[in-house]
């Protein structure tokens, strides 16, 4: 079957070249019996593609059960999926028939299969192999002719580094990987089924048309939506229901974005590759423009004292010499202006100072590490030592920051 034959019986929505990718090694691994782990973000639509293969297979016929398996309990979940015995366990009243048991020639979709306990992971490891399972609290081999079709979201291979995942089990599963792409790396696709939502909840709900505007186009396509198609169906039908408007504006649009994700998940425009490089130099370019904005109020107040004829005793006084006044400025790097102050040698006494123009010079130290390194103490100061709001203040991210202070040893 084609790919556009796929979308159109399944609802699909979208021209992705990923997404079509996706499509084609489903229809290509259907017609077979092989195990299939299904990999994507929350929300990208995992379940959808094992209907595709279930439907697409010869046990389309046979009964199909999807099973979340992070929903069971730890206590249960070898019983929902074998069975059990009458007596096995406290509450056991009865026998009970298990998912492999009653989807006996059909398909079962373990979603979220990373959250299964290792032991009934071992349980399972044995049905993929020989078709074989005990029911809990029985010694009798029962049999069973069962496709299986596992999802993640979480990186599997990185649990079975960590010891929360079987290395056997996820090469058994692992037999054809199939990715679903998030919808950020889906762009071409948003608006469509943005539109595609829209028109079935104002359908639904008996509402006009909802339309955006070329700004709110730009800032959905933009989006980086964590949740997928999931929060972007959630959100369509929100504003098929709330909003009186039906012409949506970017601010309209914004205020249905999660306030804590609109910094975050908004894209930037750097490359990733670069991403770090960029974080490191944005400190140096903060400290530069420290220094140079505190130089140039020095500068003013200089002026400014010159111009007015010289510094009377109203402007400093015994408790606070030129020298306190630069030192109110904060440099950067902590140095202290030197200046010197003459008094004039005629016997006049009109109390005013001059300002000598051969005023001590000292060295201050242009190390980017020394400013860098004071830049960030400054900001934990601030903020007391909490991280996060000290990267937020420094404009970098919380991880850059945690390496910065390693690096530096602060």
């Amino acid at each position: 079957m084609e790919v556009q034959e796929i979308k159109q019986r399944f609802g699909i929505i979208g021209n992705s070249p990923l997404l079509n990718r996706a499509i084609v090694i489903a229809n290509q691994v259907a017609p077979t019996d092989i195990s299939v782990l299904i990999t994507g973000e929350s929300g990208s639509g995992k379940e959808v593609f094992s209907h595709i293969i279930h439907q697409m297979s010869p046990r389309k016929h046979g009964p199909f059960i999807a099973v979340n398996c992070g929903a069971i309990p730890e206590g249960t979940i070898d019983s929902e999926l074998f069975g059990h015995e009458k007596g096995s366990y406290t509450g056991a009243v009865g026998e009970r028939k298990g998912y492999f048991e009653t989807v006996n020639g059909g398909t079962i979709f373990l979603d979220e299969i990373a959250e299964m306990p290792l032991g009934t992971q071992a349980r399972l490891l044995r049905v993929l192999e020989s078709g074989q399972y005990i029911r809990v609290g029985s010694s009798k081999v029962e049999k069973t002719n069962v496709r299986v079709i596992a999802a993640t979201n979480v990186d599997v291979y990185e649990a079975v580094k960590n010891g929360k995942f079987r290395e056997d089990l996820y090469y058994r599963l692992n037999t054809v990987p199939l990715r679903i792409p998030p919808l950020r790396d889906r762009k071409e696709d948003i608006y469509l089924l943005f539109r595609k939502f829209t028109a079935d909840f104002t359908d639904k709900y008996r509402t006009p048309p909802i339309q955006l505007d070329e700004d709110a186009q730009q800032v959905l396509i933009n989006y980086s939506w964590p949740g997928n198609v999931r929060q972007l169906k959630n959100m369509a039908e929100q504003l098929a229901v709330l909003e009186r408007d039906r012409i949506i504006t970017a601010q309209t649009l914004l205020t249905y974005i999660p306030h804590e994700a609109t910094g975050r998940n908004l894209p930037m425009r750097i490359d990733n590759q670069h991403k770090e490089d960029f974080s490191e130099r944005d400190i140096l370019y903060k400290v530069l423009f420290d220094m140079k904005r505190d130089m140039i109020e020095l500068k003013k107040l200089v002026a400014e004292m010159i111009e007015n004829g010289g510094v009377t005793p109203g402007h400093i006084n015994s408790s606070q010499t030129l020298k306190q006044l630069y030192r109110d400025i904060e440099l950067p790097g902590n140095q202290e202006a030197q200046l010197t102050l003459q008094q004039p040698v005629n016997n006049n006494n009109n109390n005013n100072y001059n300002i000598t123009h051969d005023a001590e010079e000292v060295e201050e130290s242009l190390s980017l590490i020394e400013k860098e390194s004071d830049l960030i103490r400054k900001a934990l100061k601030k903020h007391k030592g909490k991280r996060k709001l000290a990267a937020n203040e420094l404009g970098i991210s919380e991880r850059t920051l945690y390496r910065k202070i390693k690096e530096l040893n602060l």
